[in-house]
């Protein structure tokens, strides 16, 4: 008797798990379908000829782009010289150097040409010493920051601080721009007064072949790990966040590109310097800030507006970036519960908070727990293996259907992997990235999860490669 209740509790409990991935995926292909109709439409509103009005026209307002770096010696002479070949009509480059233990700054400053230069601004944000000012003699739009270690937020702020733009654009030490990047990342400014920030898509730059600062042929990486986060990250950007910018319920604008309001910004103190979700955290808070004084506030996503990124390629990397990531996700929760379900802040409160909480948050537990209580009800026998079995091949091929259908949402949108060849690894790659990998990174992320409840917040390391000059 006590058997059979046992038996019956656990399927009770796997089909709840069942319901709960059918949810998560219904979900994400709902995203996939919004985000097919937002992007058909979103690519027939701006023609070549907009753009370059956008370009030429005095109103086009200046931006400010900041590039927090920290022991980046690999990539920074790449990434700073991609954002002095931007086509945009007024820009500065401002690389805040956070007490790197490398040859960052001596890089920047051998590289182009810079010497100490009088710093004369006001710092509305608080943050650690600002020790050197430099300005490049061969490139006056571009500035440097040499400053006493404080963080990523605490180096966005010292470079807010310095910024002579109204716009201000944060981005990653290893970030490579698009030529036309700010171009379309700024127009949600043009069309709309209230748009308080925008972020661009992120993309994966390992396998690529690079030269002088611009990716001139998109590849596949070689390894294994990269290429599964290739589809993440088309799965989380072009269908993910487009719908989430589509329903106004957007909460993460990426810390590798990202444009705002400088004096939005200043105004709600800063990016926070005690969490490791700073780039979450401040979308949010902004979100919160304005609806709570009942004033518009728009924040959206651009999916033209590109930036390629080196992705982690060691699983020792890649687990310490998952970890943090939900550490982050975590603490925003935290901060921000008051926004959970009140439908005072509209669509952030009714939807996107509790798909957070609800998909991001809790996910890497329930999916450990179900996955764990399964197996052991198998391995004893109180739950049917074919059942089991029927289970965990209906989540798999829910999940790469909503794999293959962001792949398939990149080709009919943008088509960067032109190579058929490509396009087919990345569908293989789609269809087993839940035999092994989603559940690796779930693990990584609900050990974050623990960490954060046991009050960990160290950052971690992220070691660069470099980009390569030619494809690998």
């Amino acid at each position: 008797m006590l058997r059979s209740l046992v038996s019956s509790g656990l399927v009770w409990f796997d089909l709840g798990v069942l319901t709960y991935f059918l949810a998560l995926n219904t979900l994400y292909l709902s995203f996939t379908l919004l985000a097919f109709v937002h992007l058909r439409r979103h690519l027939h509103r701006w023609t070549s000829t907009d753009l370059d009005a956008v370009i030429r026209s005095p109103a086009t307002p200046g931006i400010s782009l900041i590039v927090p770096a920290y022991n980046e010696e690999a990539t920074i002479s790449e990434s700073v010289r991609s954002l002095l070949l931007l086509n945009y009509p007024a820009f500065e480059v401002v690389v805040v150097v956070d007490g790197a233990k490398d040859r960052t700054m001596a890089v920047l400053r051998d590289t182009f040409d810079m010497l100490v230069a009088p710093a004369s601004y006001t710092q509305p944000i608080p943050t650690q010493s600002v020790q050197q000012f430099y300005r490049s003699i061969a490139h006056p739009e571009l500035v440097a920051i040499d400053k006493a270690n404080g963080g990523k937020a605490d180096a966005i702020n010292a470079g807010i601080n310095a910024a002579r733009y109204p716009l201000v654009c944060v981005l990653d030490a290893d970030s490579l721009l698009e030529e036309h990047a700010l171009t379309r990342v700024v127009l949600p400014f043009i069309e709309r007064p209230d748009t308080v920030a925008a972020g661009g898509v992120i993309r994966i730059a390992n396998g690529c072949q690079v030269r002088a600062g611009r990716v001139v042929s998109v590849g596949l990486p070689q390894a294994t790990l990269a290429r599964f986060q290739v589809v993440e990250y088309l799965r989380a950007f072009l269908a993910g966040r487009t719908a989430l910018s589509a329903l106004n319920a957007l909460l993460i604008i990426s810390g590798a590109f990202g444009l705002f309001r400088r004096d939005a910004v200043v105004e709600v103190g800063g990016f926070r310097t005690d969490t490791v979700g700073e780039d979450m955290e401040i979308v949010v808070r902004l979100h919160r800030r304005f609806r709570e004084r009942r004033e518009p506030c728009r924040i959206v996503f651009r999916p033209d507006a590109v930036c390629w990124t080196e992705a982690p390629e060691s699983r020792t990397i890649l687990r310490s970036q998952r970890n943090r990531w939900q550490r982050g996700t975590l603490q925003v929760m935290e901060y921000h519960r008051a926004l959970l379900g009140n439908p005072r802040y509209g669509m952030v409160g009714l939807f996107g908070m509790p798909f957070y909480f609800l998909f991001e948050t809790v996910g890497p537990i329930v999916e450990v727990v179900g996955l764990a209580v399964t197996l052991l009800a198998v391995a004893l026998g109180l739950l049917d293996s074919r059942f089991a079995w029927l289970m965990f091949l209906a989540a798999v091929a829910y999940g790469a259907v909503n794999s293959v259908g962001a792949i398939l949402l990149e080709e009919v949108s943008y088509r960067r992997y032109a190579r058929l060849a490509d396009l087919l690894t990345l569908c293989a790659y789609a269809c087993v990235e839940n035999l092994g990998y989603r559940q690796l990174t779930t693990w990584w992320r609900a050990k974050g999860t623990i960490d954060y409840l046991r009050k960990q917040q160290s950052w971690g390391t992220m070691t660069r490669k470099g980009f390569a000059p030619t494809a690998g």
